[in-house]
């Protein structure tokens, strides 16, 4: 996919039409066309990268730094909001529908439709440490 065809870099660029509630040099954030509830609002790095690792460090802070603003101002009561998730699906596996890193934010309140189905249970531990021991070899150091 070029960046010519990629819906958030087009409305990054200007070139389609959204509605806008904060940019700055490496990042853009704006109202879900599609939101899971009102106040729900996309953060996406000017930059077209597809998936999350492909950030560098600058852009990943920003973008989260960004996300916690906006939360916090949905907190703050511009529409009905009890609490925020962030939620970023990286990879079709995950959910991924559009391959440029959106994080989304969005307000929730007893009663709203998001929900997250899984089958949450214990662990063995020896099961942990070995997940992170393999981990441990993989992740970079700064």
């Amino acid at each position: 996919m070029t960046d010519d065809e990629c819906k958030f870099c087009g409305i990054a660029a200007g070139r389609l039409t959204s509605s806008p509630v904060y940019e700055d040099d490496l990042v853009v954030a704006f109202m879900d066309l599609y939101p899971v509830t009102p106040g729900h609002v996309q953060v996406v790095p000017r930059a077209h990268v597809a998936e999350l690792g492909g950030l560098d460090d600058a852009v990943g802070a920003r973008l989260w730094s960004v996300a916690r603003r906006v939360g916090t101002a949905l907190r703050g009561g511009a529409v009905r909001c009890e609490g925020v998730n962030l939620f970023l699906a990286d990879g079709e596996a995950a959910g991924q529908e559009i391959f440029h890193v959106h994080l989304h934010v969005f307000p929730r309140f007893a009663g709203d439709p998001f929900s997250i189905h899984a089958v949450w249970e214990e662990a063995d531990r020896a099961v942990l440490d070995g997940q992170a021991a393999r981990l441990r070899a993989l992740v970079p150091r700064e």
